[in-house]
């Protein structure tokens, strides 16, 4: 009876891992467009 609570704990610690993982992911991309823009801007001045 322990392995099904066992397995449940688990997937939720991967979601919870996965979405942990997404958010940085989409942080890192919104961080390194602002960058590629402001350097695109500031080689056009």
């Amino acid at each position: 009876m322990s392995l099904p609570c066992k397995k449940t704990s688990f997937t939720k610690r991967c979601f919870s891992m996965a979405k942990q993982h997404k958010a940085r992911i989409h942080i890192f991309g919104r961080c390194l467009t602002m960058l590629l823009c402001w350097h695109n801007h500031s080689i056009s001045d």
